[in-house]
């Protein structure tokens, strides 16, 4: 039964990139990205200021690890990311963001010292490798924006939206256990903070007559965005902190590898484009070089089998 509302949630949250694709219709990425984050942060904001005003304390000692959060975590991740995806399909987009297991491990690698072994090499190895036949075709506008080989800008972009939003979560991390804050109220004020520094970035970089959307288009972006918002930070974000406590993230990471799929399905559906088969292809690859990962990870103990966890549930 959980395994059934597991595939539901990445089915819905994978529709997140054609909304997306759909919204950059209307309006430039770079204004959808302040509108979409502040309009987020003033909703999280506003549910702990009246249930969880004690979570709102920020001291200024906060202000530095919060703002780094929200350059990287927020600002950086989702121009990046909505630049990208203006230019390629929400299903190649979704896909490129599989790279982020293996970013997680070359970032841990760094920051936290855990070994990359012969075995975990290999894993990332083959993973990087069922990346290629998907990159490597170009269509549309990727062809007019060509970058390094059969690399394409947009495809740059969203790779970079990738190792930000891993290096968003170390950050979160950070500044959750060094600096006395939660979770929510930390997700909430980097929105608010990174959805400004995105707009002032919009202002003096997009056309604003007086805004960067025709009133015609008004109503389209923000039936977009609403949707965006409700299906990401509020019904899949929950859903996932929920299944948590019954699956390890481990497994709910795995099951993540059917986010491209239930993109190229959803784009179909909701833009009419006809899904690649290379994306299920990569998809597959990708899902065995990470298999391999997860295995050295395993037996280095930085994981924890699900066996191991419902046992420690237990004894707690």
């Amino acid at each position: 039964m959980f395994i059934l509302v597991v595939i539901f949630m990445y089915g819905l949250w994978s529709s997140v990139f054609a909304l997306g694709k759909d919204a950059l219709a209307h309006a430039p990425p770079i204004f959808l990205t302040a509108f979409r984050m502040l309009l987020a942060g003033v909703l999280i904001g506003g549910y702990l200021l009246l249930a969880k005003r004690k979570e709102l304390k920020v001291l200024k000692t906060h202000f530095l690890p919060l703002s780094l959060l929200a350059f990287f975590s927020i600002y950086l991740t989702n121009i990046c990311e909505f630049w990208g995806l203006k230019h390629i399909s929400a299903a190649k987009t979704c896909f490129i963001y599989s790279l982020s297991p293996f970013l997680a491990a070359l970032f841990s690698y760094f920051h936290f010292g855990e070994k990359i072994n012969r075995t975990k090499f290999l894993g990332m190895l083959v993973g990087f490798l069922g990346f290629i036949p998907v990159l490597a075709t170009q269509s549309g506008a990727e062809e007019l924006f060509s970058a390094v080989g059969f690399l394409s800008w947009p495809e740059l972009s969203v790779m970079g939206a990738a190792a930000f939003s891993v290096y968003g979560w170390i950050l979160l991390r950070i500044v959750v256990k060094g600096n006395d804050v939660s979770p929510l109220a930390a997700n909430g004020i980097s929105m608010l903070f990174g959805g400004m520094m995105a707009l002032v970035h919009s202002f003096f970089v997009e056309s604003w007559f007086p805004l960067p959307l025709s009133v015609e288009h008004f109503s389209p972006f923000m039936k977009g965005i609403l949707l965006m918002t409700l299906i990401s930070n509020i019904i899949c974000y929950n859903l996932y902190g929920f299944m948590l406590r019954r699956f390890t993230a481990t497994f709910l990471s795995f099951m993540g590898l059917l986010s491209p799929i239930f993109a190229s399905l959803n784009e179909w559906l909701i833009l009419g484009t006809t899904p690649n088969w290379m994306i299920f292809l990569g998809t597959g690859i990708v899902s065995l070089g990470l298999f391999i990962v997860y295995q050295a990870e395993l037996r280095q103990g930085y994981i924890t089998s699900t066996a191991s966890t419902k046992s420690e549930a237990a004894e707690a």
